[in-house]
Formats: C-alpha cells, structure tokens, sequence
C-alpha cells in the first residue's frame, strides 16, 4: 500500500532528470518478463515502450516514465506525473547529468492557451517598469470561492493598483516601491475550486474536471498516519488501513460498477481513494452517494472483525517483507539520518513485525477512536461534475451524522513555530479541524467526562526539526556510512533542511522562478564541461523541493558514481557547485532559461483541458498540506508572465548564493550546516584482473573530497552558441533538389498515395525513399505533438558472434548526442529552446525514438530536423562507446545483488534455452563489441520500408505533409536488397529440462523470497513458436463444427456469422488475451492473496509479441521463505483451474469495463494514438491494419466466455511447459550460492522502482 506526493510549481517548469533505473543508478535492462509499459492497449500497442536500453538524446521536456530522478517525493503511478499542475508547491528541479537523459520541464500540465498568449513575448526586459505594463495587460482572474475559503482573493487589485499606470520611470524609488507593493499581492485562487465544512468539522473540496469523461475521483483523506503512533503502536495506522479498506462491504459492491478502489499509508495521513462512473451503465443511476457511503464506512464506521484483523496482519507481514529491499533500507537510511531528531527517523509507516503480530482488535479499535473521525478528515472529489449544489448535499446526507455521537476533540497544544502556512493546516480560518478546535456550546459540561477523548495536531506532521539555517554556528555531524553487500555503486547525499516557504503572493512565485533558472544553468553546465568526456560519476544531482510528509523544504546533493571513482565524483560536485556560486549565471543563460520555462508554461497552459482528475486531485492536496495557492494553469502562466519581466541577473544570482551556501561554504561557521551528509557503500568492488576486494571509507575521507573540491580553482562560465536550425533553409533547399521527394502508391493494386480513414482520422502515407508514415490531426493536446520512428529488428538481429551489439550501440548513440557539426550541448539547448523532448531505446524486436513537442515557434518542424540529422548524420564516437559499454558492465555485475533479477535472469535463460538475446550481455560479449561493430548493428536496420514513422498532434494537413517531404523525403534511400532484416530462430528448452524448477539464494541480512513461473503464449497475432498459425487452425475447427451442426439442424446463421467474423479477425487473440490476463490477476488476488494469505503482492502478465513469432506469460510473487513454495504451488492450480472452476459471466463483464474504461481514458492521448498506429504499415507485422483500431471496442463487448477458452488453451500450462525460479534471500545458505549466481548473472528489467528519499517507505496500494 503506497503513495507519494508529487510537486510541481503552477507556471514555472523545472529541470528533471531520469535517473538510470533501478537502484544504484545501473541502466534499464530491456530484459522484462512482461510488457512493462504503462496504461496502454494490451491488444494493439505494440511493445516498444516496454524494456528500455537507453532513454536519450537530450530530453527537454516530458520524461516518459515520471521524473525517476527526482530525489524526493512522487506519485507511484507511472503516468501521473506527465500532466502535472494547479500547484505552486515549491518543487525544484535538480541540476542533474545523468549517464542517459536530459530534460527541462515545467510543471507537467498542458493547458489551453489564455488570450493574452498571442501577445505573450518570448523575451522580457529586466527594467522595473515593465511590472506597469504587465498588470495592465494581464489582469489575472481570481475567485472566492465556497464558504471560509482560504486562499479566496478580491477580483480587484488591492489598493487600486490598477489606477496606478502611470509609473515614473524618472523615480526609480517610486518605481521600486511599485514592485515591492505588487511582489507582496496575493495570488489569485482556482476560480472553480470550492471548499466547504460540515457541522461536525469534515473539510471537503470539490473541482469539476471533464477528464476523464463521466468519472470522478473521490479521496478520504484523515490526517493521520505513523507518526502520530506511540511506541507499541508502530505499524498501526497501516494495520487500520487495510482492515477498514478490505472489509468494507459497500465497497465491494461497487466492483461491479466499473470503480477501481485502493488506499495507502505515509507519515502523515491515511487515504482511502474510489475512481467511479458517475452513473452506473444499466440503470444511469447516481454512482456519487454509493461511493460516498462506501467512504464513510470505510472511514468512520469500519468493521474490526477478528477473522479480517488476521487475515490482513498475515499480508502486512508479507508485505513488510516485501517492501525490504534494498532501495528501501536506503531510503529508511537516509530518513534516519536527515530527521534523527524527530520521529520521522523512526515511524516508518509499515511498521515493526514485533508488534503487527501482537495487537489485538481492542487494541486497534482504540486507536482509530482517537484519530478517525470527520474533524480530522478532508473529503477531496475531482472529476466530471456539473452540478456543485447537488455534489453538496450529497456529501452533507451520507457525513453530515458521521462522529456525531457525544465527544470531545483535544487539540494537542501548539506552539509558534518557523511551518508558516503549515501551522493553519489546510482550512486556517476555520473554528474546527485540524486548525482550531471543535466548539462546544451545545455541549453540557457536566455530560463531558463521559466523551470519548480524540486528538489531532495543528501542524502537520507533529514534528519539530532542526534547520539547516546560516549564522548558527553549530558544528554539523560526521558523514554517516550505510554499507551493505547488496549494494553495487558509491552514492553521496548532502542535505539542507529549511522551513517550508508557502507560495502566496507574486514575490513567492518569482523566488521559485529565479531558483529554477539556477538549478537550470547548473545542470547544463555540468553536462557541458563533462559529459563530452568520460566523467568520474555517473549523475549529479542538485534538487530543491518541499515535502508535505515530512514537514519541510530539503535541497539535496546527491552524487553517484563506480565504487573507484568516488573521490573525484565528490570534488566534480562541490567544484561546480562553487563556481555557481562565485560567479553566478550568466546573462545568456538569464535569459535562455527564462524564456525555455516561460515557452514551457505558455505550451503547458494550453494543455488545461486534458489533466486527468487523479492528478489535479493529488496535487491539490499536497499544494494544501504546505500551504501553497492552489491555481488553474491560465491564472499559472499569466502570474508567470508578470513575474519573469522584473526578474534581474543580481537577484538570481543572489538566490544561486542561498540555495547553494550550505555547500559551497561547508565547514564554515557562518554557512547553514549540513542537516545530513549521508554515504551508501557496497562492501565489497570489482577490480578488472583481481576481482572483489574489500571497499574500504571513513568519514574524514568524505569530508577531505568535499575540501578537495572546495579548493579547486574556478573560472567563469564562457557563453555557448545555440543553433536556431540543424537545418538551414538554403541546405533544405539542397536536400530537396537532391532527392526530389514525393508520396507514392501505397500498393501496386490501389493505385493511391494517400489513404485516410475518416473513422479514426489516421492518414497513412509513403514516401519515394520507401518510408512509410502515419499521422493523425487531433486537437486533444492543443498545440501539442507526438512522433515515434519505429525500425523493426531490435536485439533480435543481434549474432551469436555480437551479442549486445544494438543494445549497447543504441546506449552509444544516446551517450554521444551529437549529430552532424554539432556538439551535444548545441543539441540538447537547440531541444531546450523549441520544447522537445527525444528518447531512443532498443527492444527485443525494434529501436525507437519518440519525440514530444509543441507547435509553437515551429517546434514540430524543428523535431523533424533533429530526426533527419540522426537519421543521415549521426556521429559515432569512441569515449560514448566506452561508457556505453561500462555502463552495462556494471549493470552486469549487479544482478548478483538484486533477488529479483537474479531469480528472473535464470527463469527467462532457462526457458529461451540460453538465447543471450534476451538477457544482459555477459562481460565475455562486451568485450568482443567494438565502435564499428556496434554501429553496424544499429544503422543496417535503418533502412527504409523496415523503418515506420507515425506522428499525431494539433496540426494542419499542410504543415505535416510539408515536414515530411522536407525532412523524412529528403532521407536518402538504401539498397534493401543487400539488408537482411529477418532475425535467426528463438527456440524454447526442450522439455522435460532440470532447469524448469529453479533456486536462487541470496546472502543477505534480512529475509524475503519471490518467485516466477512463467510459459509460451502466442504472439498477438496467432503465431507460435513452433510454426502454428492458430487462424488457420481455428478455421479448420470451424469448417468441421459447422458441418456437424448442419447435420443436425442446430446452426444459427447470424451468430454464427457474428462468431466467425469475432474469430477471424487479426486481433483476436491480443483481445482475449488481454481480458484473460485481467481474469486471471483478480483470481490469483483472491485466492492467493486474500483467502491463503501466502502473499502480499501477485500478478499475472503477457508478453505478447509483435514480429517475433512467441510470446509467453508470467506470474510474479512475493512471499516469505517459510510461504514462497505453498506460494507457487497455489498460483499454479489457479493458472491451470480454469477450466474445472469455469469463468463467470460476471468475471468477464469485470474485465471488459476495465479494459474498456482504460481505453476510453487514453484515447485523447497522444501518446497512446502512437501506440495504436504502431506497425499499421510494416512489412514485418503484416496482420496489423486499420480495423484492429477500428474494432477495438466492438471485439472487447462482443468477447464470450467461450472466446476467452480459445486463447486460454494457447497458453501452455502443463507441467512440461511451465518454468519456475524461486529466489530466497536471508542469512546463512547464501555464501555458498551467491557465487553460482554470479557466473551465469542474467538481468531483468524490474518495475519501475521507486527512486529518492523515503519514497520506497510509503506503504504499498492495498489492492
């Protein structure tokens, strides 16, 4: 059960940089047992998003996955934060370089453009008198809004300063106090945001929202969590989570309906949260009341029946063991030692095992009579809601008798303290709550003795910190080692912690502007003095960012680099950091990354009609618990704009001082002292030629590596020059005489060069050079645009000989960045001025590079430049190689060390009977590779009818078609008769194996267990791996059947026409596969997790493949080491008990709403458009045409029970067929086979882990 915040600042963007993946910064393995990409179609999307190499070319705007490298905190779900906003949470980016990607970004929300936008200059004067001008002409819309609002704002300027537009510029005194009045203005509040308060001191706030359409969200938020735990109560707010979230019976029933449920526990509140319908589909009936009544019960009147404590104390100790990882163990590191002086060091919401096994429900029922009730609790409903009115008396029928029994409310006393808006919680001004105290007029004092005693806190979370302020002259600690033997690479985290510093006027918001410009210019100057190189570390970062979980604002300095690089990796930081600091940035970058973060916002701001409910939902809650001005995205852009013109360089500068003191004047009495310093160390390190040796550090060594770097020399940053174009218009006039380009006959039949489908708006094209392009013209993103090249092959090209060849030379390419003349910081700047955002990454079956753009400033046209110059001018270099090649050395000698991927390398080895394609390559592999060797591997599949490009976007007919002739036709053609692009055969082990029961054993401190068993499916088209095509098989078993039922007399023409035309189409196997994998996981969820209680967390998941003719199915589960084999054995009799415990009716209607609803939610997404146009024109999926996106819907309602047997009986399930690794990690057994695991290390790609500070602590979804 988990969550985390994310923190996005409303109109400003902020740099981000992914982090390599997984813990210890190693690159994504493309080995994955499954489909690893997130929210889309498991019937038509192909797999390219799934099992990444190498995220990058320079990213500069929207990170695919999240921003993995952000060191705080961020919401779990893979997509939320691509479209995120509202909130002006002081969430600063870091200054990052990571070994694979790039990126500047604002608060990720894309919103509809305002009309001041057409007059919206991209560069601002510094002079003070721009502030008249900009009030003037940007009057912002504010709104007070519900009862006791907060945060409501009169529509005028205050103190008439609209009268005032007349500004002396002769007076530079008068002019000042002008912005110094208007920096102290408060900004404006969401204007349809309403807030309200119940009787009995339940807050709720309500935010129509049309997407998704006809759904809401609902979330219970009680302001409760582990640190309001005593010493015998740690794990027990999680306890009451899942006892009152699993036995709720009215949010059972609402299963049916098509609402997904979950909840989660962190420090500081609890949160139960309903996504629904508005209406059920049968009766159109109100789905509003049934899922505020499943709320209130879940909440307020829960059930602590002894059988479901039981039931959940054995999964919470599952989970616990679960969670034990060791990115966990280091997040618990690093909390530990930031907070040592509070209770966040030592509440951690999942708990102790000691004490989770002994409470009793007496024991568990007391504590949710002291914090769980409507005073200490904010209802939150987001969603596609038309009548507010309506809304309110709903919420005020269900709760409005909630906690009305006779008791008091004891405030815990509160003292003045340094939280600003935290100390008035989410509704300051109310007179009950979390912010006052619940009245008791109508109370008789003499009945008071018998109420039940509650609590609460005024501030949260009730903790007090120590702060990391200047002039304190207090001595800070040692450096703090963690060392564990699970851990590969060398991290160092440097933190500074500060009272948060709520945004509420305009001068707030310009101090997060001024820092983003700093953190900006930092990144790109580490990645330009070092990245060109071979850099000691593998990624800097330096981020600012508030925290509602823990109660404050914490800049951290986080360093990763090889065990042996440590020392420099350090003194490269600090160095940096200094010269910042002394210098300052310059004027060129002033003005570079303001006007990128305004581009950004003005693009982002047109994007307001399309960020989804959960998301605004999320952010407007953490927005609330720091005390930020909660906004729409125009009021966010257009505060943005009138701040950005009376920004000067001294000021920033000033602001680059304060951030970046703590380090840069580390150990002097007057700079804040260092709230941690905290280093995580493997225990041992692999020295070429010698192999492990002991690692060996202390703290004074650290400290001297952060001297080092303060006394290294420093000189000022030189310019650099941006290219407007990587194209000029006379070399695009070459280009085009050159080649001539022109559209030709899609096939020699037809005739056409053009094809449109006017049900889907897809438009497919195919150019003289022999590529062949989709698009489609969408307004869903306004003024946005998706284009995704898709070169069949992938790793399955590689050769016996060069295996590892295409993944490691598409990392090269990555690493190297540079196309043409240009140098790789030419490149990603040209990126950052246009807003784009590029990834290039390898599969098993295709390389694929994906753009994100804007239509403005002519940000598609300079995407298509950048896709021609890697297309035709791509420079290969040796030092990009070299670290590309490294990069997956040590990714390789880190399997070892993770029980996960260690336990699945096996698996996956064991049933592809040793095809190295699929796994890490081995050391001996990549040192056959070299530059030429890799570069070969890659560009021979860039060919051009084996490549594919699909563009969707808010464009015209013209401006498409104009870019592809410019810029695809242009790109020369290849003599394919000479490209061989079919790949050598995969075969399965030949069975019976005594590899298909496998063990690993890990030494470790803890114990945990997992385990995968996994076997061969179809590809997504009806092939096998051994040759069947199961069209022409079912089509034999037809013809026969209908004989037979002639013979009869029972046939049915028109169902039998309807079932035959079901059957026969291309998608039909990627339909029902998709709805039996959703039956299968809620079975497995049933049985296995729920009635045995032998696990936390179990899943079921295809790999359906598109060229490749296999797929196969796994399932994953987490356990205990005394449980894993009951474990496995229980999933197996649920995988192979289908057909003794037959599907229900209502099993498979389930899956059809969800699979069904999950399509409905994205199909406004482009994104999700390149998905479904994957492979409409490729040569090497030929089954994939324009009906299998036209169909979709009608295939998924009109599956039967008897069609999801059919796909079912594809999957072998025999004891024969089935693989298993089990994976046991613990004390004793593991010296001996950690050193079996280490020679034949096969690595899988994990889930996208959670990354950053205490991210990992937050409790897992209960469901």
């Amino acid at each position: 059960m988990a969550a985390a915040s994310a923190f996005v600042v409303a109109g400003i963007p902020q740099i981000s940089s992914p982090k390599l993946g997984g813990q210890d910064n190693c690159p994504r393995s493309q080995v994955s047992l499954v489909d690893a990409s997130p929210r889309r179609s498991n019937a038509v999307s192909s797999n390219i998003c799934a099992r990444r190499t190498a995220l990058a070319f320079p990213i500069c705007r929207w990170s695919c996955n999240g921003q993995k490298g952000d060191f705080r905190n961020r919401s779990m779900r893979k997509d939320s934060l691509k479209k995120q906003a509202l909130i002006f949470t002081q969430r600063l980016p870091q200054a990052t370089l990571v070994g694979n990607s790039k990126q500047i970004c604002c608060y990720d929300v894309r919103r509809k453009r305002g009309s001041f936008a057409k007059r919206l200059t991209t560069r601002f004067s510094t002079d003070r008198t721009t502030l008249d001008f900009l009030v003037k002409q940007y009057n912002v819309r504010c709104a007070a809004v519900g009862p006791d609002e907060p945060h409501a704002v009169s529509t005028t300027w205050p103190d008439g300063t609209l009268e005032k537009q007349d500004i002396d510029i002769l007076n530079p005194e008068e002019t000042i106090t002008e912005l110094e009045d208007f920096l102290n203005y408060e900004l404006p509040s969401h204007p349809k945001l309403y807030r309200g308060q119940l009787e009995n001191g339940l807050r709720y706030i309500i935010l129509p929202n049309k997407v998704p359409p006809n759904r809401f969200e609902a979330h219970m938020e009680v302001h409760v969590g582990s640190v309001d735990e005593e010493d015998d109560e740690q794990g027990i707010a999680h306890m009451i989570e899942h006892v009152a979230f699993l036995g709720s019976k009215k949010r059972e029933k609402l299963l049916g309906t098509g609402a997904r449920s979950n909840a989660y526990t962190d420090f500081h509140h609890t949160v139960f949260h309903i996504h629904s319908p508005t209406n059920t589909k049968e009766t159109d009936d109100d789905l509003l009341p049934h899922v505020l009544d499943a709320l209130n019960e879940i909440a307020f009147n829960p059930k602590f029946l002894s059988s479901r404590v039981e039931k959940e104390r054995r999964a919470i100790l599952s989970e616990l063991q679960m969670m034990n990882t060791i990115e966990y163990r280091v997040d618990c590191q690093l909390l530990q030692h930031l907070h040592s002086e509070n209770k966040l060091s030592r509440r951690f919401p999942i708990g102790l095992e000691e004490q989770i096994k002994k409470w009793d429900v007496d024991k568990i029922r007391k504590f949710h009579e002291r914090w769980y009730f409507p005073a200490n609790a904010t209802l939150y409903i987001v969603g596609d809601i038309d009548n507010i009115s309506r809304t309110i008396y709903q919420i005020e029928a269900v709760f409005g008798q909630a906690g009305s029994e006779n008791e008091t409310v004891a405030s815990s006393p509160t003292k003045p303290n340094a939280f600003g808006a935290m100390a008035s919680f989410l509704v300051p001004k109310l007179s009950v709550g979390l912010g006052g105290s619940l009245s008791q007029e109508k109370l008789p004092i003499t009945d008071q003795a018998k109420f039940t005693k509650k609590e609460r806190h005024a501030v949260r979370p009730p903790v007090s910190h120590n702060w990391s302020l200047p002039g304190t002259n207090e001595v800070a600690d040692p450096p703090r080692i963690f060392q564990h033997e699970l851990l590969q690479n060398f991290s160092f985290n440097m933190f500074c912690k500060i009272p948060v510093k709520k945004v509420s006027v305009y001068g707030d918001l310009r101090n997060v502007l001024m820092k983003r410009i700093v953190l900006s210019a930092l990144h790109f100057r580490i990645n330009t003095r070092y990245k060109s190189s071979n850099p000691p570390f593998t990624s800097i970062e330096l981020d600012h960012s508030d925290s509602g979980r823990e109660g404050c604002a914490v800049t951290t300095l986080t360093v990763t680099a090889e065990p042996q690089n440590w020392h420099s990796a350090i003194k490269v930081a600090v160095h940096e950091v200094c010269r910042l600091k002394e210098f300052g940035v310059t004027k060129g970058e002033l003005a570079r990354y303001r006007d990128a973060l305004l581009k950004d916002s003005e693009h982002l701001a047109a994007m307001i009609d399309n960020v989804p409910s959960v998301d605004i939902l999320d952010f407007v809650m953490e927005s609330d618990a720091l005390g930020h001005k909660v906004m729409d995205q125009h009021q966010g852009h257009e505060s943005l704009v009138m701040v950005a013109g009376t920004v000067t360089l001294e000021e920033v500068n000033s602001i680059a001082a304060e951030v970046l003191e703590f380090i840069s004047d580390f150990g002097k009495p007057s700079a804040p002292s260092a709230a941690a310093v905290v280093a995580c160390v493997p225990k041992k390190v692999h020295i070429d030629g010698l192999g492990e040796s002991e690692f060996e550090i202390s703290p004074d060594e650290i400290s001297a590596a952060i001297r080092a770097g303060l006394e290294e020399p420093i000189e000022p940053e030189p310019e650099l020059e941006v290219p407007k174009d990587l194209i000029t218009v006379s070399q695009l006039k070459e280009l085009r005489m050159q080649h001539r380009p022109s559209f030709v006959p899609l096939d020699s039949e037809s005739g056409s060069s053009k094809l449109f489908d006017e049900e889907t708006g897809i438009t497919q094209r195919r150019l003289s050079n022999g590529i062949p392009v989709n698009y489609k013209i969408s307004r869903s993103e306004n003024q946005s645009g998706a284009m995704r090249l898709i070169v069949s092959g992938g790793r399955a090209m590689e050769t016996s000989e060069a295996s590892g060849a295409v993944v490691v030379g598409v990392r090269t390419l990555s690493e190297g960045g540079r196309v043409g003349n240009f140098s790789r910081e030419q490149v990603e700047l040209f990126c950052v001025n246009h807003l784009i955002n590029c990834s290039l990454e390898s599969t098993e079956e295709f390389i694929c590079m994906e753009f994100r753009f804007t239509m403005r400033d002519n940000g598609m046209r300079a995407a298509f430049q950048l896709l021609h110059m890697v297309l035709e001018h791509s420079v290969w270099l040796d030092d990009a190689f070299e670290r590309a090649r490294q990069l997956y050395l040590s990714y390789h000698r880190s399997i070892p060390k993770s029980l996960e991927r260690s336990t699945a390398h096996r698996l996956v080895l064991a049933m592809l009977n040793g095809d190295e394609r699929f796994v890490e390559p081995t050391p001996e592999s990549l040192q056959n590779l070299t530059l030429q060797s890799v570069k070969d591997a890659v560009m021979n599949q860039f060919t051009g009818s084996n490549m594919e490009v699909s563009i969707v976007g808010d464009f015209s007919e013209v401006e498409i078609e104009s870019c592809i002739l410019d810029y695809l036709g242009t790109v020369k053609a290849t003599d394919e008769s000479v490209k061989e692009h079919n790949p050598r055969p995969i075969t399965l082990r030949p069975s019976p194996s005594d590899l298909q029961f496998q063990q690993v054993l890990l030494k470790d401190t803890d114990e945990r267990a997992c385990a995968y068993i996994a076997g061969p499916a179809p590809n997504r088209w009806g092939l096998t791996v051994d040759g069947h095509d199961l069209f022409a098989s079912m089509n034999t078993f037809s013809e026969l059947e209908s004989k037979l039922e002639v013979a009869v007399g029972e046939s049915n023409d028109s169902e039998k026409k309807l079932q035959t035309e079901i059957r026969g189409h291309p998608l039909f196997f990627g339909i029902t596969m998709g709805l039996l994998a959703e039956i299968i996981n809620s079975r497995l969820f049933t049985t296995v997790r729920d009635s045995l209680g032998l696990t936390y967390d179990v899943s079921f998941e295809l790999n359906l493949f598109d060229r490749l003719k296999l797929g196969w199915y796994v399932i994953s589960v987490t356990s205990t080491p005394g449980k894993v084999l009951k474990a496995v054995d229980a999933c197996k009799n649920v995988l192979r008990g289908l057909h003794s415990n037959r599907i229900a009716q209502r099993e498979l209607d389930r899956a059809k709403r969800t699979l069904l609803m999950r399509h409905e939610a994205e199909v406004k997404a482009n994104a999700y458009w390149l998905g479904l146009m994957a492979h409409l024109q490729a040569a090497s999926v030929p089954r994939k045409d324009i009906s299998c996106i036209k169909d979709m819907t009608f295939l998924y309602e009109a599956a039967t029970i008897e069609d999801i047997y059919l796909a079912y009986d594809q999957l072998k399930v025999d004891d024969s067929s089935l693989y298993s690794c089990v994976g046991i990690a613990g004390g004793q057994k593991g010296q001996e086979t950690s050193a079996s695991v280490d020679e034949e290390s096969y690595g899988v790609e994990q889930g996208v882990l959670p990354v950053g500070r205490g991210l990992s602590t937050m409790t897992r979804p209960t469901t």
